[in-house]
């Protein structure tokens, strides 16, 4: 497919018009790029918007007229890669937040509640012997044993990315049993 966009255009003063053609000809391709990447519309978005400012900003500069759809696309990468580490540094994104049954001892619990609570512990330890052994461990070690998830991918010698695929994967087989069952702390 050939550019829009030649080497004598580029040496003319109209770099606004031969930006907005370059965007008409790339920009749903940049676009479609970056939600392959991040999975997430309104985030695609909002990192589209950053590619196309620094396009534009660099686009006086740029020389090789036959590169500007890699160049493109190499800053929308350089944009993920930036929004991936700023995440990255902020949270842990493999680490979950466990749940605590009433360990708060600030709130002291009536014997009823106390009473409930156990039992609906209970029930919930018994829906999760319903789902297969590879399901149940992690959600087993995770919950009940406090442990990280890098603890339990090393304690059952499973990648990091399985035992999220796992957790995620019962949990999804957990929801409608616990939703019949009505057990409150899900």
């Amino acid at each position: 497919m050939e550019s829009l966009i030649d080497k004598t255009q580029l040496a003319e003063e109209n770099q606004e018009e031969l930006f907005e053609q370059v965007v008409k000809e790339y920009g749903k391709s940049i676009y479609i790029y970056i939600v392959s990447l991040v999975k997430h519309k309104e985030l695609a978005e909002d990192l589209y918007q950053e590619v196309l400012i620094s396009a534009y900003t660099s686009f006086g500069y740029f020389e090789d007229v036959h590169k500007v759809k890699s160049w493109l696309y190499k800053i929308a990468l350089n944009k993920c890669r930036d929004y991936w580490r700023k995440e990255k540094s902020s949270k842990k994104f493999w680490e979950e937040t466990v749940y605590t049954y009433a360990r708060d001892t600030s709130v002291a619990l009536e014997p009823e509640e106390t009473l409930l609570c156990k039992c609906d512990k209970e029930e919930m330890i018994d829906t999760l012997g319903e789902l297969p052994n590879m399901y149940k461990e992690p959600l087993l070690l995770f919950y009940y044993h406090n442990q990280t998830l890098v603890e339990i991918s090393n304690h059952t010698k499973t990648p990091l990315s399985t035992v999220k695929t796992r957790m995620k994967r019962a949990k999804d087989q957990l929801k409608p049993k616990v939703m019949n069952k009505n057990i409150a702390y899900l």
